[in-house]
């Protein structure tokens, strides 16, 4: 289906360096357990694949996690997402989403659930 894939491209880099820049405050939080390799594995924030920016990713696992807010229960995201995480998988990228709420309540459990995606 889709056969060439842009990693980190250039002409995203200001986007990306605004998002890193501007971060919520859940991104925050999990970035502050995903640094410095403290699960383990390598992280880095927000990566592209082409068109798409992916909020956190383990290059060594292709990996990436996203963080979903409220926007993404609206039906137009939802279709965007859909298309975009087919796009990802094609790239042979696994993605993990974590919700707001879910980094906010219970961080814990955040990391259990992208834990999982490692490697025994």
């Amino acid at each position: 289906m889709w056969r060439n894939f842009y990693y980190n491209n250039k002409s995203l880099k200001p986007r990306r360096r605004q998002l890193r820049n501007n971060p919520t405050d859940s991104e925050v939080t999990l970035w502050q357990t995903l640094r410095r390799s403290q699960l383990g594995q390598r992280f880095i924030r927000q990566y592209s694949v082409s068109g798409y920016i992916i909020d956190f990713y383990c290059p060594k696992l292709r990996l990436a996690i996203e963080v979903d807010g409220e926007i993404h229960e609206q039906i137009n995201q939802i279709i965007y997402d859909k298309y975009r995480e087919k796009y990802l998988n094609a790239a042979d990228i696994k993605i993990v989403h974590v919700k707001n709420i879910e980094i906010v309540n219970n961080i814990d459990n955040v990391v259990n659930k992208i834990k999982s995606y490692f490697p025994s």
